[in-house]
């Protein structure tokens, strides 16, 4: 599954609902909903699935739904493709149910660096995402020194910006610019 997932350099980062169907009429294979709920995830997932594209659920932000282990077996359950946190035990967990697991990192300074090398360590993501996506000194840094796939997310409104963060050496942009996610790279 994580080739399937790395097949395409732009995934979709949804926050709304116009942006939702855009994503799913997009060339991209892989959908992040940064905002869903225990209510619409069920309904999401299968749109997303029927459209042929992986369902990834930001569990941090997800309301309605527990941030522990009866969360991710509910969004396991409801055929999510995986995760993405920032929390290092939900990761851990999320890989109980065979989830895919991206952990997000932001780095603001070389403290956020070693604390965020440390994490992955321990709880050996499938993917980590470094946001924001447009520091690519740091992304080439990270794909030195670590060989988990990466994601650049965050504030990436260019095509520039793009192909910038995967010449740095990212797998995948991650970006909410409805625009960007019909590029052909």
């Amino acid at each position: 599954m994580l080739e399937d997932i790395l097949n395409k350099k732009i995934a979709a980062a949804i926050r709304t609902e116009k942006d939702f169907s855009k994503a799913l009429k997009s060339r991209v294979d892989v959908v992040f909903l940064l905002h869903s709920n225990i209510i619409t995830v069920n309904q999401s997932v299968k749109e997303i699935h029927s459209a042929g594209k992986k369902a990834f659920v930001h569990l941090d932000f997800a309301e309605g739904i527990g941030k522990d282990r009866a969360g991710i077996e509910f969004l396991a359950k409801n055929g999510v493709d995986g995760i993405l946190t920032t929390r290092t035990n939900i990761v851990r967990m999320a890989k109980e149910y065979n989830l895919t697991t991206v952990q997000r990192f932001f780095i603001v300074d070389s403290h956020s660096l070693n604390t965020s090398m440390e994490s992955i360590k321990i709880s050996k993501p499938d993917i980590i995402e470094i946001m924001p996506g447009i520091v690519t000194k740091k992304i080439k840094e990270f794909r030195e020194k670590i060989a988990t796939p990466i994601i650049a997310g965050g504030i990436i409104e260019t095509e520039q910006e793009v192909i910038a963060a995967l010449e740095a050496g990212a797998d995948i942009v991650s970006t909410g610019e409805v625009d960007l996610w019909n590029l052909n790279i």
